[in-house]
């Protein structure tokens, strides 16, 4: 196993720039965000744009990659794919095809995205639609040689207050997408803290689903019992931000996380991938300063699992 990072927390800093400092930092591999050049989410960046990439510049990128001694995990754009808008659907399918293009152009074997949900439809009924746009987005990727992976992330309020803004959090969901979708180039890219937070057991997924864990995030949430006691499992309802209920994310080694027993039960299935940190802990994130202090604490406390 290695460690690396997803390349958004350093927003739009050059991506030669994120990987020398990667590299003088001890970091293994880049994450890299492939969001597009014009783009209104929260917590995106496009350190490639896939849209207009040429061999050329995929060649230069892999250059200085080998340089710095990094290799490329995964490329990340992580959008909603089953829009209630069709235009904008498309436009989310087509991108997420030009990233895997780009993957074939830069010879790496992974995208991450997100299934996402129509939200004037219940998760049950997004699961039509989830099988014939995934069905034509795994294909795509499986006839060029790449393995389409899922974050498991809730995304709660991302498109209606209080409801998942995805179909695909839960191991029971996991089950329903890979028997819709049963092709081996189709995975998850594994984070615990989404399912720390929903009382989920994040070690017994990894055996129960040893086939499809493609790639980790490291992320770690931290958990208020007080808070949990006085919200409720369906959290604080007046709050505004991700950070206002019983949880919030942290570095690895803040949060509740067991890692040793995480990253060991990882290794007991053969899984010899990225440890991929995702920075989004509020605590380290007025300034690239921090956020660079933040990424070093988690790399130095992974390491000694690894």
């Amino acid at each position: 196993m290695y460690i690396g990072f997803l390349t958004v927390c350093l927003g739009n800093m050059p991506l030669k720039e994120k990987a020398k400092w990667a590299s003088e930092n001890g970091f293994k591999s880049l994450e890299i965000a492939c969001w597009p050049k014009r783009n209104d989410r929260d917590y995106s960046s496009s350190d490639i744009d896939v849209a207009n990439l040429t061999q050329s510049e995929a060649d230069e990128i892999k250059a200085y990659m080998k340089e710095y001694g990094l290799n490329i995990s995964s490329l990340a754009y992580y959008d909603n794919n089953l829009h209630k808008d069709p235009d904008k659907r498309a436009f989310i399918n087509n991108h997420l095809k030009k990233c895997i293009d780009a993957a074939v152009m830069l010879d790496t074997q992974m995208v991450g995205t997100f299934v996402g949900r129509n939200i004037d439809k219940s998760i049950k009924d997004n699961f039509d639609e989830f099988e014939q746009v995934f069905g034509e987005l795994v294909a795509y990727a499986e006839e060029r040689g790449i393995k389409l992976m899922i974050e498991n992330c809730p995304m709660k309020g991302w498109q209606a207050a209080g409801q998942p803004g995805t179909i695909s959090f839960t191991p029971e969901l996991w089950e329903e997408m890979f028997r819709r979708i049963p092709s081996k180039n189709f995975g998850l890219n594994l984070d615990p803290s989404h399912l720390l937070f929903q009382f989920i057991d994040y070690i017994n997924v990894i055996p129960y689903f040893k086939d499809r864990i493609f790639h980790v995030h490291a992320k770690d949430t931290e958990m208020f019992e007080d808070k949990l006691k006085w919200y409720g499992v369906f959290d604080r309802q007046l709050g505004e931000g991700w950070h206002d209920g019983y949880w919030r994310y942290r570095m690895p080694g803040l949060g509740q996380i067991d890692w040793k027993k995480f990253i060991d039960t990882l290794k007991s299935i053969g899984y010899d991938g990225v440890i991929s940190i995702e920075h989004e802990d509020p605590l380290y994130w007025e300034t690239e300063e921090k956020i660079k202090e933040g990424l070093l604490k988690g790399k130095e406390f992974l390491i000694n699992f690894i």
